[in-house]
């Protein structure tokens, strides 16, 4: 249940130190139609609606949007408002079953380890590797690219391990939204919600401009042959991209008609990019040169970190398995077999790739744009550049089809918790998905396909992702350390502190590193004062929870080494990937200003007075 009351800084964490799992539904999806919330006096919905409803009342219920007066007296209470939704928790038990029953029908369990595991191989495994590689080879890294997918790949697996435990103990479809709502609170949350749909929706429009220039290739074409030029247009959304909005909607098409048979699709078009892989590394070893690796560090360790900043974006995706949660027949098994066992397969696989490509053509010489299929027409095979497209194209088809899935779910929550309208958390009750969400993930991902460049959303995705994963490393030593009516104040206290030393300490070193000053003076304040501040933690504050199923191994050092890896490869980024970060930060806050803290304020209240009417009436029973 959501609360009004306000609470001080990571003092409101609602959450419960048991273990939940998230209960069945006594109404799943397809076995009865959706109703509004008008009951009789035996509990049962009254009225049956239909699925495909447009009325205002389904976009804005809330009282503060019911007419314009209404909006106006909301907004000149708006800072006591944000105040209250600034310091409010939301709870393991809300974010599993309360704002699961939003939805008014269920999604269906059907999803098992296997499953899991091959929807986070095809939602990983897409555009990065055959494009970034190449081009961070080339002009950052030279041959220890290597060295830059595995920092990548370490630091991607340590915020698996995080998502792994939040994942089992809340099996939601939110994923790091739910995650970050329990324990940073709806502000934090909402940020980090807003900057998932921004990663999904970029995301999800570079892999289809990179499905078009790959089919460009594989039917002998210039890459950019299939775009339409307006010369109009500012550079870099002048290309015209139509075949990527068609392959978006077909993809979440098929994502939409049902999860099970979206993983079946997936399982087999991924076993085909595997085969395309097994053959690129053993072909490139076969025509492997060692003389191609020296020098092994071209750049310095400096560009090894820059290209690990960037192909960090090949190890996207990931996270769109903790929203499949909520369909996992078996969440505290499955789940963390499912993703720490595909997340460490990528990583060698991504290691062994790279090396293939560096040591079968000189880094120097590598194309920025196709890598593998020049590389492989240097050693004499030119009929292999087809092969690699079609691998690649393979690749970004399961990337796109398991990213519907995922993007449609995070939208399904965060519309559950009103930040966005409730219209997009119904499922619909035959195909047992959110259609609504769906769409318009969907419709909007197509829109900035058709006009942006590659280049242009990399880096905007790439910043969302890791300030995401530095956020769920926080908010995983806040589960672990602080619960609320139970942690003594003064612990309180000393966790807040602890966790500005190693936030401040991780910007540092990072800060140190990417401003180009000699000598180790600054690394030798900062990384000092990171290992003291996670020390601390092991030393003077004892941990309130211990899973009961499964949990990150070695916390706080685990989770402190993610929140390190990740700022410092945001600051790997450059100038440019902030200042987009900060536009698209300050109009996310707009939104939440205007409509977010409104519309979750009323809903909040709502509850709260029928929760006291309900005590109310429990407490005349007992007299009467």
């Amino acid at each position: 249940m959501e609360s009004g009351l306000t609470e001080p800084f990571l003092g409101a964490v609602s959450s419960s130190p048991t273990d939940l799992t998230a209960p069945e539904s006594t109404t799943m999806a397809g076995e009865s139609p959706a109703y509004t919330s008008a009951s009789g006096a035996d509990g049962e919905s009254l009225n049956p609606r239909s699925y495909w409803r447009f009325a205002k009342s389904d976009f804005f219920p809330e009282p503060s949007f019911s007419s314009w007066t209404s909006y106006r007296s909301a907004l000149s209470r708006t800072f006591p408002r944000l105040r209250n939704r600034l310091l409010h928790r939301s709870s393991d038990s809300d974010e599993v079953d309360v704002l699961r029953r939003r939805s008014e029908n269920s999604m269906r369990r059907c999803l098992t380890w296997w499953d899991l595991g091959w929807l986070g191989f095809g939602s990983v495994v897409g555009t990065g590797i055959f494009v970034l590689t190449g081009q961070e080879a080339r002009l950052n890294a030279g041959p220890a690219i290597v060295l830059s997918y595995a920092a990548s790949g370490l630091s991607a697996l340590l915020s698996v391990l995080c998502y792994a435990e939040f994942a089992v103990e809340i099996p939601s479809a939110g994923g790091s939204f739910s995650y970050l709502r329990v324990e940073l609170g709806d502000t934090a949350a909402y940020l980090a919600a807003a900057n998932i749909l921004l990663e999904a929706l970029v995301g999800a429009a570079g892999l289809a401009r990179s499905w078009t220039s790959y089919f460009a290739t594989l039917i002998g074409r210039d890459p950019d042959a299939l775009r339409i030029h307006v010369p109009s247009l500012a550079e870099g959304f002048n290309l015209l991209d139509p075949i990527a909005v068609v392959v978006l909607i077909s993809c979440s098409t098929f994502a939409a008609l049902g999860t099970h048979r979206t993983s079946i699709l997936n399982w087999i078009a991924s076993v085909l990019t595997l085969f395309v892989i097994a053959f690129v590394i053993a072909a490139g070893f076969v025509n492997a040169k060692p003389s191609n690796l020296s020098p092994f560090l071209p750049f310095g360790a400096s560009g090894v970190f820059r290209a690990a900043a960037v192909v960090y974006w090949a190890y996207t995706g990931f996270d769109m398995m903790a929203t499949m949660a909520e369909e996992t027949k078996n969440p505290s098994r499955d789940i963390p077999i499912g993703l720490i066992g595909s997340m460490s397969a990528i990583t060698a696989v991504y290691c062994a790739m790279a090396l293939a490509l560096v040591m079968m053509q000189k880094y120097s010489e590598l194309d920025t744009n196709a890598a593998y299929s020049v590389a492989f027409a240097a050693a004499g095979m030119k009929w292999a550049k087809y092969l690699v497209a079609l691998g690649a194209l393979k690749g970004m088809t399961t990337g796109m089809l398991v990213g519907a899935l995922g993007q449609a779910r995070y939208t399904t929550q965060i519309a559950r918790a009103h930040m966005i309208p409730p219209f997009f958390a119904l499922v619909h009750p035959k195909t047992g998905t959110p259609i609504h969400a769906t769409l318009l993930v969907t419709l909007s991902s197509a829109i900035i396909a058709f006009f942006s460049s590659l280049d242009v959303l990399a880096s905007v995705s790439s910043i969302s992702t890791l300030f995401i994963f530095m956020l769920m490393a926080v908010a995983l030593l806040v589960r672990r350390y602080y619960v609320r009516e139970v942690t003594p104040k003064s612990n309180l206290l000393k966790l807040n502190c602890l966790l500005f030393l190693i936030i401040g300490s991780s910007v540092g070193i990072s800060a140190y590193w990417n401003s180009g000053a000699k000598g180790w003076i600054g690394y030798a304040i900062a990384v000092p004062l990171w290992f003291l501040g996670t020390l601390g933690l092991t030393v003077v504050i004892p941990q309130q929870r211990t899973p009961k199923v499964w949990g990150v191994p070695l916390v706080p050092w685990l989770p402190s080494a993610s929140i390190v890896t990740n700022i410092f490869l945001m600051g790997s980024l450059g100038y440019q990937a902030f200042v987009r970060f900060g536009i698209c930060t300050v109009v996310m806050l707009a939104y939440y200003v205007l409509i977010g803290v409104h519309a979750t304020y009323d809903v909040a209240h709502e509850e709260e007075d029928d929760k006291l009417e309900g005590l109310k009436v429990e407490t005349g029973s007992r007299g009467a």
